[in-house]
């Protein structure tokens, strides 16, 4: 056989590989679309650090705040999804230790309450993909917490260039937290090849999810921020409710640990129980549906079609690209609706630099189009809140929150992503607390202190040669984003 004609088979063989494992079945339970439900003592959250003009800094963060609450109130079961769970931070500003903070608030809570059942499930980016030991994730075992490293490889593979390769080549050695050599950006100890290896893939279970028991019944918050030491300082959103739709985010957590080869008697328990066990409220302050993955995607096409002449249609994100969103905002400015986009400038993550892609080549189109485009200011933290809201004339106001970039990674059932959809009147408490958060985050001005979001111009970047890079990378998943 000639080498051409081994070549060949090699290259049929990954493209093979490549194209299955991009298109396979997902795994039960994945991409939920759930239905809507009454929204029982809903709760949004915010998180908002404030740059002043004489150079001072102050942060306004609830979020964390309400969690550790939360654990120390439940009585019978506490469930915990978050991606980022770590205490990696750059040097030379203050950040709150937001990993022990969680770890000791379950830790001290599980000592309190013995027969009290808790889940944590994260992502294995915390340790490496298994080339480090995470103290935080040691500490809860050690306390009777199991923790569940969230099993990515029945996941699609959002860069099938690479996760081909490494899927014949690479996957089957496992790791070794022992035998570490190289530097480790998450922590001080080293880890192996395999490690940066396995990172490539660019999958993750990015959801940030709690569920506690609250009395007689079970509240959920889902948020967009992480228990992540370096992300402590950044703007995030959260909403917490009780009521029916806790059940659907029982499900999609139950999904996970299925997943995972974990069992979680208590999550299976509550489930089937689920009829019995949740008290409602004599009133609704309208109506709230969970969805995952994929159904994110839907339900934001869903609302900017909606969106009319009249219509006013707010983003808050940290990264905007996914195609379908982009076109679909287009069009709903040429239908006469009012947007106002207020994006991450993506020029700095954790103390390195950053290109911008690809925010900065999604606003320009925006903008050229004559749509308002605002940068959040920020001095090392991140614009890191994922919030859609729509307000339509004598209507509903509409929100869309959670874990989700609108990213083809984020909303195209390759990440894990939880978000949920709300619809309230617009003199609800939840309705007027988003659009009081928005508004605070857009305003600006030579009068405005704190200055919270700086003009198109700052950032703009004209570059056609970024511009193509930006759609090679969300078009083939060779990206971060």
């Amino acid at each position: 056989m000639t080498l051409k004609a081994v070549l060949a088979i090699i290259v049929l063989i990954l493209a093979g590989v490549g194209f299955y494992h991009s298109h396979k079945a997902l795994p039960p339970g994945i991409s939920h679309n759930g239905d809507a439900f009454p929204l029982s003592n809903g709760k949004l959250l915010t998180d908002a650090t404030y740059h002043h003009r004489d150079g001072s800094e102050t942060r306004d963060h609830e979020i964390f705040d309400e969690i550790l609450h939360l654990i120390g109130q439940a009585r019978s079961f506490i469930l915990v999804d978050m991606f980022l769970f770590n205490s990696s931070r750059p040097e030379g500003v203050e950040h709150r230790h937001l990993s022990e903070q969680l770890t000791e608030a379950l830790i001290r809570r599980k000592a309190e309450q013995p027969e009290l059942e808790i889940v944590v499930i994260s992502d294995p980016l915390n340790t490496l993909y298994g080339g480090s030991v995470s103290p935080w994730f040691q500490a809860l075992r050690e306390a009777g917490i199991p923790v569940t490293e969230t099993n990515l490889l029945p996941l699609r593979d959002s860069n099938p260039a690479w996760s081909s390769i490494w899927r014949l080549c690479c996957q089957w050695f496992g790791n070794d937290p022992e035998a570490g050599w190289l530097p480790n950006a998450l922590g001080t100890q080293p880890v192996t090849i395999r490690s940066y290896l396995a990172l490539p893939n660019f999958k993750a279970n990015h959801r940030k999810v709690l569920v506690a028991d609250e009395g007689d019944n079970l509240r959920a918050l889902v948020t967009s921020a992480n228990p992540h030491d370096g992300s402590s300082r950044h703007s995030n959103t959260a909403i917490s409710f009780t009521g029916p739709a806790v059940t659907d985010i029982l499900k999609t957590e139950q999904a996970v640990l299925t997943m995972s080869g974990q069992a979680s008697p208590g999550l299976d328990r509550l489930i089937s129980e689920a009829g019995s066990n949740q008290t409602m409220p004599p009133r609704a302050d309208g109506r709230i549906a969970v969805k995952t993955e994929s159904a994110i995607l839907d339900s934001a096409l869903q609302m900017i079609s909606g969106a009319r002449s009249g219509s006013r249609l707010d983003l808050a994100f940290f990264y905007l690209s996914h195609r379908k969103i982009v076109t679909a905002l287009l069009d709903a400015h040429e239908r006469g609706a009012n947007l106002r986009i207020l994006l991450d400038a993506n020029n700095e993550a954790f103390g390195h630099q950053k290109s911008g892609i690809p925010n900065r080549q999604v606003a320009l189109e925006l903008h050229k189009a004559g749509i308002p485009v605002r940068w959040c200011n920020t001095i090392g933290e991140q614009c890191h809140s994922k919030l859609l809201i729509l307000r339509q004339p004598g209507s509903q106001t509409e929100l869309l929150l959670g874990s989700a970039n609108f990213t083809r990674r984020n909303l195209d059932d390759l990440n894990l992503e939880t978000d949920v959809w709300i619809s309230t009147p617009p003199d609800s408490a939840v309705a007027i607390k988003a659009t009081d958060f928005f508004e605070q985050q857009w305003q600006s001005g030579p009068e405005s202190d704190p200055v919270m979001s700086l003009p198109y111009e700052h950032w703009a970047d004209d570059s056609t040669l970024r511009y193509w890079r930006y759609r090679l990378m969300e078009a083939t998943g060779l990206s971060t984003f």
